[in-house]
């Protein structure tokens, strides 16, 4: 049943991508990223670690995923301050995993929902802009 229910979901997420804008995309890769490191801090605190690892590893490439989008020659100051961001929030995943503590966790939720709702208040005809457009 497990594996169907992961299937289904895996298959409602690719239909989801396959019509999405750009900026919703960002937007599913900041929910997964907290819903990650959710999971990942709930694992952790039931001594589950192989699910613990996976959860933050998941997490930790979404949040490389964010960086990588960075157009660090058009997005100028906000950008460079986003690339800083996201290498303190990878290294503090890292350091939550390797340590088994909470609270790095808990700062890069909080960071990340902060980013996430400000991204969510775009108006939406800036959403399907692309460096192409």
């Amino acid at each position: 049943m497990r594996g169907s229910l992961q299937a289904y979901k895996q298959v409602s997420v690719n239909a989801q991508l396959a019509s999405a804008s750009p900026h919703r995309i960002i937007q599913m890769l900041y929910a997964g990223a907290i819903e990650r490191l959710i999971q990942g801090k709930a694992a952790m605190e039931q001594g589950n670690i192989a699910v613990k690892c996976e959860r933050l590893t998941k997490a930790l490439d979404i949040v490389l995923s964010l960086r990588d989008c960075l157009s660090m020659e058009d997005g100028g100051d906000i950008a460079k301050n986003l690339d800083a961001l996201y290498d303190f929030m990878g290294s503090e995943i890292y350091r939550a995993n390797a340590e088994n503590v909470t609270q790095p966790i808990d700062d890069v939720i909080g960071m990340l929902r902060e980013i996430k709702s400000a991204w969510d208040q775009i108006p939406a005809e800036y959403h399907y802009l692309t460096e192409t457009n």
